[in-house]
């Protein structure tokens, strides 16, 4: 169930437009994000999923339209990006860890250096994270050594030691082996179960039927359907939605 009753949404995006050159890749976008919700975003590659979660904190500049975050416009020249974007923790599917350093020092620096957080208190909050991820036993080794799924899980703590209002996750298990998947999948459903705003680009379809409160079909640069995973899954209403989900439910 959605999670809107009574609640401003925390992420309003109005007539988002994206291109790469002649390739217009996001085609007035539309959306909305209330506090607490899980949004997973599915759709074939090449949809505009990850460029709209790369707009929302910037790392790709819109061509037009608005992205309200908090009550603030982050196309207004006049917010402080920086201080916003400390709110938004991001997850890539290629992890981006340091690999000069290791599991806790990815995870200070960005607390030590942007938010000025004591070395201390942040390497406290630090192993808080890396322990809720499973990684109590990987604090200090060296980020090169661990596996996709560690280093992925690693990536999350980081983020978490932000203190963010809002994860975005690319993709976050698409670089990994199968067999692994499970562990951060099983890291992403705690913390939606402990009511973190999340934004989940996944083909992961049996993580979004159960984890998300709504889901996001995108379809050649727009949102062409979206509802409840039991309406999306269940009852999609467009031809195109039916046939990109066949591939994943024929059984």
């Amino acid at each position: 169930m959605t999670k809107q009753t009574n609640t401003e949404a925390i992420l309003r995006i109005e007539g988002l437009e994206k291109s790469f050159g002649s390739l217009k890749v996001l085609k007035g976008i539309d959306f909305e994000v209330y506090p607490g919700e899980v949004v997973c975003v599915i759709g074939a590659s090449g949809s505009g999923k990850s460029t709209l979660l790369r707009c929302i904190n910037l790392l790709e500049e819109p061509d037009e339209g608005h992205i309200w975050f908090e009550g603030k416009d982050l196309m207004d020249l006049s917010t402080d990006l920086e201080e916003l974007r400390e709110r938004i923790g991001m997850v890539f599917q290629s992890f981006n860890l340091f690999n000069n350093k290791n599991v806790l020092d990815n995870c200070t620096l960005a607390p030590v250096s942007v938010k000025g957080l004591p070395r201390q208190e942040a390497r406290e909050t630090a192993i808080r994270h890396l322990e809720a991820v499973g990684l109590s036993d990987f604090i200090h080794a060296d980020s090169r050594r661990l596996s996709g799924g560690q280093k992925q899980r690693v990536a999350i703590a980081r983020a978490l030691c932000m203190d963010p209002d809002i994860m975005l996750f690319d993709e976050p298990t698409s670089a990994l082996d199968p067999e692994i998947v499970g562990e951060v999948l099983d890291v992403m459903k705690r913390l939606a179960e402990g009511g973190m705003t999340m934004i989940v680009v996944t083909h992961e379809m049996a993580f979004a039927k159960e984890v998300s409160d709504r889901v996001v079909f995108m379809d050649n640069g727009v949102i062409l359907e979206q509802g409840t995973p039991e309406e999306l899954f269940g009852n999609p209403r467009e031809a195109r939605t039916r046939e990109f989900l066949s591939r994943y439910l024929e059984d």
